[in-house]
């Protein structure tokens, strides 16, 4: 396999020690859940619901702005106060309760973490995706094994695109940024990580609002997770 970055200040094989990886849209397909959860709480509330491809481009900025979206039909709308509140009860509610159930790894996921992990990778899962759902997702889909760290939408006081995460996640392996990567799929990710000062890989097959990840110039895409592996090289 030919090595080569969108960006060409960046040299391939990147030399690190902490790859950190995006949830959603990264290791796992998690639509179907979200979706059957949002459609259970708009019709708890007696309104219409939406087709997945729907919600496909409306995951990435956690779980208010998901539910937001669900209720109005927009990216940025704001529905009524005295809606919002128990509509995102509501899918709490119903997500929590299958937050596994149709979700799962993407094709090449876990055959990468297996290689990662034994090459001798720090390994971080930087989401946006609250803890009460992060945790026992990865717990139900046997990945949480692979993680030495995991970060949730609701673990700091900022979430991706700020860098704290991906900067808190290099204090944690005591390690300095460009010692370390980020695996995504969305503009977010990509954002995060020049904020941090960090390579950033992206994969063409996630829930990047429904925009060609290629436009925000990651410094490279791969097709599987598993492509992700000739592009970088252990620091010891």
């Amino acid at each position: 396999m030919k090595v080569s970055s969108i960006a060409q200040a960046v040299k391939f094989p990147l030399t690190v020690k902490m790859v950190m990886i995006d949830l959603d849209g990264t290791l796992i397909d998690t639509v179907p859940d979200l979706a059957a959860a949002a459609n259970r709480m708009l019709k708890d509330l007696g309104r219409a619901e939406w087709g997945i491809e729907h919600y496909r481009a409306w995951i990435g900025n956690g779980v208010p702005r998901f539910v937001k979206r669900a209720l109005t039909g927009e990216m940025q709308a704001e529905p009524d106060d005295k809606l919002n509140e128990p509509a995102l009860t509501l899918f709490r509610q119903h997500y929590a309760a299958a937050v596994s159930d149709l979700s799962r790894a993407y094709p090449g996921v876990v055959e990468c973490l297996e290689q990662l992990q034994a090459q001798g990778f720090s390994l971080a899962c930087i989401t946006n995706k609250a803890a009460a759902f992060t945790l026992p997702l990865l717990k139900n889909l046997d990945l949480a094994k692979y993680f030495q760290l995991v970060l949730s939408g609701d673990s700091l006081p900022k979430q991706k695109p700020d860098p704290m995460p991906l900067l808190h996640a290099c204090q944690h392996f005591s390690i300095s940024p460009d010692h370390g990567v980020l695996i995504g799929d969305s503009s977010n990710d990509v954002q995060a990580a020049r904020a941090a000062h960090m390579p950033v890989i992206c994969v063409t097959y996630g829930y990047n609002h429904g925009h060609d990840i290629r436009q925000s110039l990651p410094d490279a895409v791969v097709d599987s997770l598993i492509e992700v592996l000739p592009y970088l090289r252990l620091y010891k």
